[in-house]
């Protein structure tokens, strides 16, 4: 039974192995067609180049995972069927959940790169490839908020702006106050800010702070007020793929973080968080979902298998991409969001199976 292991082992990784160095130059082909004009136009260096598509690597590889993974499944065990290798296996008294064990195996093994991907590398890589793509590409256009915020920024200190300027680091109609056991002490406001890189300060154009006093307020007021701020006016709009670029130690800081200051876009970066979890899950059941789908011959031969094995994820990555984008745009729990598609699956995957032993 070992040489069964081993045999079907090797197919599962080789395959799966085989399949992602197929596909991933295909995908740096196809980019590298679409983006060449504006790397030759901006004379970028060679190494940031090649940098740029070792990240894009490893990003892509992440992002496709579970597509790879279930096509290479289908695809070696449908040659298994045809050879009709699977009903050998299972006629020589082997059952079906122990012909399953090698795959899980397998599954393990991918599964464990997969959350190491997603925990650790896949944010440098996805850094490397979001920071090239915005200097080259986007002219450094940086995909943060720049409409009206509103946050909290320590126990005391809530800051406004109407609006905000990342390039110049400006922001206008600025508001800072102060509340200490649900009371105002202070107020401070300006028409703008801007932070000053060149002595680290912030610079408040017509400036005005009202401290509350008991009996009378005091009001302070300059044309220009220089003074130091414990908060980066960047950081206060941090950009949108920010959550993908964190390893999952710095992410869970970074939520932290951005509830205390009441950020809009917790969704998005809890999303990102559950996903680390979620994809080497989705390994296991993708893997039983493609064995089952598979091990039986079929008429048409292969092509059936990968079709319907397609569609199922297909379904998959739709259900995925519903389900995110509501835990982004509305209150729609980001855990229920990342975790459902798997739950569905997870219950087709047991139906599945037991009509496969049958």
């Amino acid at each position: 039974m070992k040489i069964l292991d081993w045999y079907i082992l090797k197919r599962y990784l080789l395959t799966f192995l085989m399949m992602l160095l197929l596909f991933i130059p295909i995908g740096i082909t196809v980019n590298l067609a679409e983006k060449i004009g504006k790397i030759l136009e901006k004379e970028v260096p060679f190494p940031e180049v090649a940098m740029f598509y070792l990240d894009f690597t490893i990003y892509f590889a992440h992002l496709l995972f579970p597509l790879f993974l279930f096509l290479s499944v289908i695809w070696f065990t449908s040659k298994l069927a045809n050879n009709t290798e699977v009903i050998a296996f299972l006629s020589s008294g082997v059952s079906f959940s122990r012909f399953l064990r090698p795959y899980m195996i397998g599954a393990t093994i991918v599964a464990g790169v997969a959350l190491l991907l997603g925990m650790y590398l896949a944010p440098e890589a996805s850094k490397g490839f979001n920071d090239f793509d915005y200097k080259y590409f986007k002219n450094n256009k940086k995909a943060q908020e720049t409409g009206t915020v509103y946050r909290q920024i320590n126990d005391h200190d809530f800051i406004y702006v109407s609006s905000f300027d990342a390039k110049n680091k400006m922001g206008q109609n600025f508001t800072l106050e102060h509340i200490v056991d649900n009371k105002l002490e202070y107020k401070m406001s300006a028409r703008n800010i801007r932070y000053v890189e060149q002595d680290s300060t912030y610079r408040m154009i017509d400036y005005v702070k009202r401290s509350v006093g008991k009996d009378d307020d005091i009001i302070e007021s300059s044309r220009r007020k220089d003074t130091i701020f414990s908060f980066d006016l960047e950081d206060l709009t941090p950009l949108e793929y920010i959550a993908e670029t964190l390893t999952y130690g710095d992410l869970n800081k970074f939520i932290e973080k951005e509830k205390l200051r009441g950020s809009s876009n917790i969704g998005r970066y809890e999303l990102v968080k559950y996903r680390k979890w979620s994809l080497p899950v989705s390994v296991y059941i993708l893997t039983i979902i493609a064995v089952a789908v598979s091990s039986m011959k079929r008429r048409g031969g292969m092509g059936v298998n990968l079709a319907f094995g397609i569609c199922i994820v297909m379904v998959f990555v739709f259900f995925d991409k519903i389900f995110g984008v509501m835990a982004e745009q509305s209150d729609f729990s980001p855990l229920v969001a990342v975790w459902f598609p798997n739950v569905i699956f997870g219950i087709l995957a047991a139906y599945m199976l037991h009509n496969a032993k049958r």
